[in-house]
């Protein structure tokens, strides 16, 4: 299910970027303005803070306004927000997804307490499946877990050129879905599908710079964080 509400709300982003008339930036992406339905279906709510922009546009420059957790460490910096500050916070809700956990908690050990920071040190030392939520792991095939976790790496790159689109971010993950839901058929008629092989882009090493200053940076961001941010789904 979490799975399907993240392609969902990728395609929703998506569609803000590039197929609606006017191109929007979301700019406040985030577990609390996703809403779902009595069937589970996600929409993207609360356009308090989002910008409509030209076609030919490609950043807004804006006074500094979102939640700490999911910004982009880049917009923080410059002011400028581009499309790819909203892949960013949508990175953010993926691992939140992946993790269960808040996006910034006080709570949490030094080390836990940006998840963003957390999630590339877990991946660094190849302990990624040791932070996920255990419902995760259940209803989940670790090779589909691992694309959509490398899927949020790309998302959270610092420099957000490197990052892919929402368009690029929402066709991997409904090729993710797909893949799912054959793999699943499959189980349930008996046999065991032949190997796919999928791309999920180039992931080895840190994302821009060395892990050390990368995790740095974050949790330098983390100590602007005044309260503590809900995950999509809890319990």
């Amino acid at each position: 299910m979490r799975l399907r509400i993240a392609s969902e709300v990728a395609g929703a982003v998506s569609y803000l970027h590039s197929a609606a008339s006017i191109p929007i930036y979301h700019r406040d992406i985030k577990s609390t303005n996703i809403l779902l339905d009595d069937k589970y279906r996600a929409k993207v709510s609360d356009f308090g803070t989002s910008k409509s922009i030209a076609v030919d546009q490609t950043h807004v420059t804006t006074r500094i306004q979102g939640t700490m957790g999911y910004l982009d460490p880049e917009y923080f910096q410059t002011s400028q927000f581009t499309e790819k500050s909203d892949v960013y916070s949508f990175g953010v809700v993926l691992i939140e997804l992946l993790t269960g956990q808040k996006p910034i908690s006080l709570m949490r050990s030094d080390e836990e307490r940006n998840l963003v920071a957390y999630f590339f040190l877990s991946m660094q030392e190849n302990r990624l499946f040791d932070i996920l939520d255990a419902r995760v792991l259940k209803e989940g095939r670790k090779e589909e877990i691992a694309a959509v976790a490398k899927l949020a790496k790309r998302c959270l790159y610092l420099n957000g050129k490197k990052r892919p689109t929402m368009k690029a971010v929402a066709m991997e993950l409904e090729a993710i879905r797909s893949w799912s839901e054959a793999a699943t058929s499959a189980i349930q008629q008996d046999f065991v599908p032949y190997e796919v092989d999928y791309a999920v882009g180039d992931t080895t090493g840190p994302p821009d710079t060395a892990s050390s200053s990368s995790g740095s940076h974050w949790n330098r961001i983390a100590m602007h964080m005044e309260i503590d941010v809900q995950p999509l789904l809890s319990g």
